[in-house]
């Protein structure tokens, strides 16, 4: 198990990145069609193909799903993965056609010091159909990479984050998530993160929360302008799910989004989260969908701050921190005010 989205079997992730650009693209690429759905809870979002993923719509299954840098711009990208799963011969015969599809969310990106003097026609198709092309199973990188290059926070540099949990029957959770939030994942100007009772194996950094909080650290941050910002995402299953059971598992995981991020869902982000089941697993209760998304919930907290923790900055002047420029490698072991408290002693846990 490397904790990343790939613990679970027939997943692929594929990076295109342009230091130059601050902004590119992650494909995550299905073995076999998954059946998926989406929530969006963000209220700009920036998205293509993503109406046909409700539970009432016909189509059942998709080939890959596009997290993007670019904005409306990057909506391209998932044109340029369709055109490189049409290569490779997948997706549904209509006739003598056939229509690969990859749904693509998208964040802002464009006001981080990168080059976005390209021309007449946005370089996100050429990174699409790159990203989709490289995705290979096993472990990818995290932090300033793909999809997370260009992704920031109201505090530090945001990043592509990734996670991974088994639940008590078995069944296989996993996320893949960019960071690029209105607001911060860290806890007021300390290093905490929030989602820290839920962290791992000190995957970032183990400091828990502060022994208390205080009206500076709940006061609210918000970066740069208004519709700068979003957090997109996909949780997987290996547990065989519908497409209305998928639609709960992504609401159940953006409870980890809001559990990760201060605030989230904001009315100028576009925050949204796919969820797919690749079927692998049958459930033999319908019950265990809540453990899966009780599970989805963390791990998706989980991979958030792993994003932050992972990215570094852009080689720009002026460009956002990362969380270890601006706390040191590893960060500081306790707040300057008092211990640091785990999940059982932080003050919510009485």
């Amino acid at each position: 198990m490397h904790n990343l989205l790939t613990d679970i079997a027939g997943l692929a992730v594929g990076h295109a990145t342009d230091f130059r650009l601050g902004s590119d693209v992650t494909a995550i690429l299905f073995d076999a069609p998954a059946i998926a759905s989406v929530v969006i809870l963000g209220g700009a979002p920036g998205t293509r193909d993503t109406a046909l993923l409700e539970p009432e719509m016909t189509v059942e299954h998709i080939d890959a799903v596009v997290l993007s840098g670019g904005s409306t711009f990057g909506l391209d990208a998932g044109g340029g993965a369709q055109a490189a799963l049409r290569e490779m011969g997948r997706g549904f015969m209509l006739g003598a056609v056939n229509i690969p599809l990859a749904p693509c969310a998208i964040v802002f990106d464009l006001a981080n010091g990168g080059d976005k003097d390209w021309g007449r026609f946005p370089p996100y198709r050429d990174l699409g159909y790159a990203a989709l092309r490289a995705a290979k199973p096993g472990a990818f990188a995290l932090g300033s990479v793909g999809v997370g290059t260009g992704a920031t926070t109201a505090t530090v540099k945001g990043g592509l984050g990734s996670a991974s949990a088994v639940t008590s029957t078995g069944h296989l959770v996993a996320v893949i998530v960019a960071v690029n939030a209105v607001g911060t994942a860290t806890i007021g100007d300390t290093a905490h993160f929030w989602s820290a009772p839920f962290e791992r194996h000190s995957e970032f950094g183990d400091l828990g929360w502060p022994a208390r909080f205080t009206p500076t650290d709940l006061a609210p941050r918000f970066k740069g302008a208004p519709g700068t910002s979003t957090t997109i995402g996909l949780v997987v299953t290996d547990a065989a799910l519908t497409k209305a059971q998928c639609k709960r598992l992504a609401i159940m995981a953006n409870d980890g989004l809001a559990r990760a991020i201060l605030p989230a869902h904001a009315p100028n982000d576009g925050d949204t989260v796919f969820a797919a089941s690749t079927g692998a697993r049958a459930m033999i209760d319908p019950r265990e969908l809540a453990e899966i998304g009780h599970v989805a919930t963390q791990v998706m907290a989980r991979a958030i701050a792993r994003g932050v923790y992972e990215a570094t900055a852009l080689p720009y002047p002026g460009a956002t921190q990362s969380w270890r420029d601006r706390f040191g490698q590893d960060g500081p072991t306790a707040r300057a005010d008092g211990d640091r408290a785990g999940p059982a002693g932080h003050p919510l846990a009485n």
